[in-house]
């Protein structure tokens, strides 16, 4: 079975391409939402992030997602070590939901599929790429709770978007002028192809 990564910046859109491709029947498996559920029932994961940051960032055995971010976002050295706990665990939980698949590719859906190393597990790579002003906009409108200055944070410690893009097999544009269904489509056609190669 083929397996396609979608990463891109916060803000890119990544979500949107990714609908589009389920709703050609695609299955797609959210790097993000799995280190979530993963920080919430997995016994070994959470006992490593209390030992990280506190006991106190668990009310009701369930992770207080903003005191981990004020926590993590504002400290590298601190995030890396988040993210040494998370990617392994999500890496493994996503190699077995793909494995369990039948359909002809599948979708890891990822904003650091390259910082986290998950990327040499995936056949091919798409970027999504949006200009930073639109991408932090987009955050803005969606989420009340977020600041210029937490966003460009977030972005700060994100790869640098034209190295990202540069490391991407596929890229769709989505700027807000181009079509993102028709550039679905065409790699939907493209990957339909690989599939039956492989």
């Amino acid at each position: 079975m083929l397996k396609v990564g979608v990463t891109g910046g916060i803000g890119s859109g990544k979500s949107v391409v990714c609908r589009v491709f389920t709703t050609l029947g695609i299955p797609v498996f959210n790097a993000d939402d799995a280190g979530k559920y993963l920080m919430a029932t997995d016994v070994s994961v959470i006992a490593s992030v209390k030992a990280l940051l506190g006991n106190d960032v668990y009310i009701n055995n369930q992770p207080d997602k903003k005191l981990i971010a004020d926590a993590v976002f504002k400290n590298p050295a601190l995030l890396s070590q988040l993210n040494a706990i998370i990617h392994p665990a999500v890496i493994a939980y996503g190699n077995k939901w793909m494995a369990a698949q039948t359909s002809p590719y599948t979708i890891k859906e990822a904003a650091i599929l390259f910082e986290s190393g998950s990327y040499k597990e995936l056949d091919v790579i798409i970027g999504v790429h949006a200009p930073k002003d639109v991408r932090l906009k987009r955050v803005l409108t969606r989420d009340a709770a977020m600041t210029a200055e937490k966003v460009l944070q977030r972005m700060a410690n994100q790869m640098d978007e034209d190295e990202k893009m540069k490391r991407c097999d596929y890229i769709i544009t989505n700027d807000g002028n181009r079509a993102i269904i028709p550039q679905v489509f065409d790699l939907h056609q493209i990957f339909l192809k690989k599939a039956t190669v492989n």
